[in-house]
């Protein structure tokens, strides 16, 4: 009888940290298990404000789904299609070629992509903040801001380079925009030309207040501490119009920019709109308590992309909130469930009553409230760090972020910018297109 397979949609932190339990706890012969995603590693979330700071190498974020994932199956394809009534789904390989791939058991952790709304000029002017690539990209666009601004004598230029706009008041905007401002005041030191007064940072949230993951006192700590370094925080506010790099909000206020950073959050991957799976109303997926998807016994989900029944809450419609605190746990239930399903054990169900939450606001600079204790400044940035250099998945990369924090301890913050990396055949192209030119002895180039 053939091994009954295993095909896990998605190798972010949810699939990794599933794929590593079902290593270790499925026997020999038990399953093959098949991971499928678009990228070759998973991305460590929170830890991008730093990399895109400088305090972490970027390579040092990210695991190697390969590397990490031995005992299983690793296929880099784009999940097109789920047809669950054959158990069968369609994936378009990197060549192209598109393959059926059928399973037993099917788990579809595939995690969201950015919410991005029809605002005028947003879709040409502004970046996200989920991959590694886009926290890069933003690391050496702020650093290459600073550099046009520090040379040039338009002051009308200068003021729209030194404006950085950041969309969205959750988590991931004040984490990337508090680290990117830290590392830009430090860049400047560098920057005699420019003064930290002349740089302005702008956080638009819809909201009447930030963070809402918190409770309102910290919310308010955290408005505040960003305030005192000049950071504009505006709430009940929502952007208009980016067009032409002209920034229009609802407020009235108006100017221009050469920075935005959209944050303003995330909806479930595209891939299950061509799926038989049930999903409610924001396009999730339906689950049961036990992380089944409703109406079958063998196909799971969990993380950002699935409706799961918050068994903590009084509210018998209560939901499990999208946040990386959740995803985890229930990838550690979500495998234990997957050899009971094999074992013919019984499932569990998955209960976890939220701990609360920690944000590092820039270096030596944090907010944090976990059950119920309130830390703030330093004490919750070291918290930040503590907590979550322990959730980072493998001992390797765990210790070359502890070494790259060491590291920053004795030595000066590294603040370059590296753009041709976003571009690197550009040099190349312009030097293959000015052969045959007259060079500067008078003979042709090349």
């Amino acid at each position: 009888m053939p091994e009954p397979r295993i095909v896990i949609i998605g190798g972010g932190h949810v699939g990794l940290t599933l794929a590593l339990r079902l290593q270790r706890k499925l026997r020999a012969g038990e399953a093959q298990v098949t991971v499928i995603d678009t990228q070759p590693h998973m991305t460590y979330q929170p830890f991008l404000p730093e990399a895109a700071a400088g305090s972490l190498e970027p390579r040092h974020v990210v695991v190697p789904l390969r590397e990490a994932l031995r005992g299983c199956q690793v296929l880099t394809a784009q999940v097109t299609s789920i047809d669950h009534a054959h158990q069968e789904l369609t994936a378009t390989l990197g060549d192209g070629k598109v393959e059926h791939v059928g399973y037993d058991v099917l788990v579809v952790v595939p995690g969201s992509i950015s919410r991005a709304l029809p605002i005028p000029g947003l879709a040409e002017h502004g970046v996200g903040f989920k991959t590694i690539g886009e926290a890069i990209y933003l690391r050496n666009h702020v650093l290459s801001r600073l550099d046009i601004a520090a040379s040039t004598r338009d002051e009308q230029l200068r003021r729209r380079l030194l404006t950085f706009v950041f969309v969205g008041g959750g988590y991931a905007g004040i984490e990337a925009m508090a680290e990117l401002e830290s590392m830009a005041r430090y860049a400047i030191r560098s920057y005699p030309p420019i003064s930290p007064q002349e740089m302005r940072w702008v956080l638009v949230e819809a909201m009447g207040r930030i963070m809402p993951e918190v409770s309102p006192p910290m919310s308010e700590y955290t408005k505040q501490r960003l305030e005192e370094r000049g950071i504009e925080v505006k709430l009940n506010t929502t952007a208009k119009s980016f067009m032409d790099g002209h920034a229009v909000l609802s407020d009235g206020d108006e100017f221009d920019t050469d920075t935005v950073v959209w944050t303003a959050g995330v909806k479930p991957h595209p891939m299950l709109e061509d799926s038989d799976l049930p999903r409610d109303a924001k396009g999730r997926v339906e689950c049961t308590a036990k992380l089944q998807v409703r109406g079958t016994h063998n196909v799971f989900a969990a993380g950002d992309c699935a409706a799961v029944p918050d068994l903590t809450s009084s509210d018998p419609d209560a939901l499990c909130s999208p946040s990386a605190q959740h995803a985890v746990r229930q990838a550690k239930v979500l495998a234990d469930n997957i050899a009971a399903l094999l074992r013919g054990e019984p499932l569990t169900n998955y209960k976890h009553r939220y701990a609360g939450s920690v944000a590092g606001l820039g270096l030596f600079q944090g907010a944090a409230e976990v059950y119920g204790v309130k830390l703030k400044g330093f004490p919750a940035w070291l918290l930040h760090r503590v907590y979550h250099l322990a959730k980072m998945p493998t001992t390797s990369h765990k210790a070359r972020i502890l070494g790259d924090w060491l590291l920053e301890m004795p030595f000066r913050r590294q603040v370059v910018a590296l753009g041709e990396l976003h571009d690197p055949r550009a040099e190349f192209v312009k030097a293959a297109n000015t052969r045959g030119l007259p060079g500067p002895n008078g003979r042709a180039a090349g």
